[in-house]
């Protein structure tokens, strides 16, 4: 593991290769467990019940979820099995407490997984009651096109080719920074039984 970050603006924080390949066998196993005790499931956008094109699913205390009656919101429980939402693993509680800088630790991991045609759209993580702590993402699996831009959407953006094992942070200034995943690039990593990447998102919810 790399603790060292690259500043690419104020509160957003890079680290290339954060985490080597052990490290990356280890947490995907780890995210496999949760996934047999949170099944993923196909999220869907609000008003319209479009089906957006990841699957996901949560581990810690809360979870990010969405559909076309209730729109985005974190809630306790998975929303389909009933069931609470498995552990956050020791791993992303290390990484939390290493590039977080944020005393107290995430209650969130959104677990999403991308197949190669999935894509996000540019958005903010702006559905928690709180921004003083960041957001902290990691990738796991073929590389993708990840964008960022600023806090309006109407901001100039920048690209970068994350590749697995990789970390970002975004906290302080550009905690409501605009971003996305363009595409992915299958083929690129050998970490995952089938070509996709997952992200793993740590969020803090409550102040």
């Amino acid at each position: 593991m790399t603790e060292t970050g690259h500043d690419l603006a104020p509160g957003l924080r890079y680290f290339p290769d954060y985490f080597d390949r052990p490290a990356q066998e280890a947490l995907v196993a780890a995210i496999r467990q949760v996934v047999a005790d949170a099944p993923l499931y196909v999220p869907r956008m609000p008003k319209t019940g479009k089906a957006m094109s990841v699957r996901m699913t949560n581990c810690g205390a809360l979870g990010w979820v969405t559909d076309k009656d209730n729109g985005y919101r974190y809630q306790s429980t998975h929303p389909e099995t009933g069931r609470p939402w498995p552990a956050i693993p020791e791993t992303l509680l290390a990484l939390w407490d290493a590039v977080s800088g944020f005393a107290k630790p995430p209650e969130a991991c959104l677990v999403n997984f991308y197949d190669p045609e999935a894509k996000m759209g540019l958005h903010q993580d702006r559905d928690e009651t709180d921004f003083a702590a960041p957001v902290v993402s990691v990738s796991l699996g073929d590389q993708c096109l990840f964008r960022i831009g600023g806090t309006s959407r109407s901001d100039p953006t920048r690209s970068f080719r994350l590749s697995s094992g990789d970390v970002f942070a975004f906290g302080g200034e550009s905690r409501l920074i605009f971003h996305g995943v363009d595409r992915i690039y299958p083929g690129t990593s050998t970490l995952l039984r089938n070509p996709g990447r997952i992200n793993l998102t740590l969020r803090r919810v409550n102040p």
